[in-house]
């Protein structure tokens, strides 16, 4: 493995905490009466950085 595949595996990482943190602000932005209707619950551990470092450390294995 080259220093670039890890590179790649990190820039996947980014890529796909900021997807899911996009579509995190887009449901919590929804009406809670839509929210409620879809069963969206809005937690605050939705909205820390764990999820990030979870995609990251999961891309390395």
């Amino acid at each position: 493995m080259s220093i670039f595949d890890e590179i790649g595996r990190f820039g996947a990482a980014l890529r796909k905490a900021r997807r899911n943190s996009q579509a995190i602000r887009e449901m919590n932005a929804l009406p809670p009466e839509l929210q409620k209707d879809i069963g969206w619950p809005a937690t605050q551990g939705s909205q820390s950085g764990a999820h990030f470092r979870s995609a990251y450390w999961k891309s390395l294995r």
